[in-house]
């Protein structure tokens, strides 16, 4: 593995790695540690008390988070008829049904998210490898399956982000940009960590929330006091 560059080492300097940081502390503090030349994401990661390889461990939901993630969403919708036109009018960027399966099927993903009305499943089906491989396959547990388009359209748009804990028992979701002031930083990450907690899944033992660290774009990761976040998100 490459050593860290100079910028990465000067960042690192600014985090105590033996502490806990309040909320408001990180959130100031990973602003200060971006040093990259552009708007950079920040990033949470959350270690859980589970076991994805069983089903009654698994976590996976959606939240829309107070002051969205600062990223232009494009959201294609798979519909047709007045649900075609629902999409459209809800701001979709592109909208279709076999004719965009087959503009993908030619080897085009040009967008972030993708719904999909449950009566065009059958055709959107055949574009399981292609947009399985990328994460952007239509499911009714991530909400992307609904005929209630509109809403979801406004909610994807406005900031509604999906987690899922991965293999190794962690949830990683950008959570805003560096761009952004501490207290909306901590009001994402409280509205966040709030709804990952509510998603505890019934066979998780012992100890759900392990550990959250939050971190810009290549930069250094500052490890949150859990339980002062969720203390503000009770409080809001």
């Amino acid at each position: 593995m490459p050593d860290h560059g100079k910028k990465y080492l000067e960042a690192a300097k600014l985090v105590d790695h033996a502490r806990l940081y309040s909320p408001a502390e990180g959130a100031e503090l990973v602003r200060k540690t971006s040093y990259v030349g552009f708007d950079a994401s920040v990033e949470a990661h959350l270690r859980l008390g589970v076991d994805p390889r069983h089903a009654d461990q698994m976590v996976r939901g959606t939240v829309v988070l107070p002051h969205g993630t600062g990223k232009v969403v494009r959201v294609v919708v798979f519909a047709q008829g007045e649900k075609a036109l629902e999409a459209l009018r809800a701001g979709a960027d592109e909208v279709g049904a076999e004719d965009l399966v087959k503009k993908i099927e030619a080897g085009w993903t040009d967008f972030d998210v993708a719904l999909a009305a449950p009566d065009v499943m059958g055709m959107v089906g055949r574009l399981g490898r292609i947009l399985g491989r990328k994460g952007l396959m239509p499911n009714p547990k991530s909400g992307t399956i609904t005929f209630d388009l509109e809403r979801a359209i406004k909610e994807v748009k406005a900031g509604r982000v999906e987690f899922k804990v991965d293999k190794g028992g962690i949830i990683h979701v950008p959570f805003g940009k560096a761009s952004f002031e501490s207290q909306q930083l901590v009001d994402n990450l409280a509205t966040l960590l709030d709804a990952i907690n509510r998603a505890r899944p019934s066979g998780a033992k012992g100890q759900y929330l392990r550990t959250l660290t939050i971190t810009p774009t290549m930069g250094p990761g500052i490890r949150i006091d859990i339980p002062a976040v969720l203390a503000i998100a009770a409080a809001s």
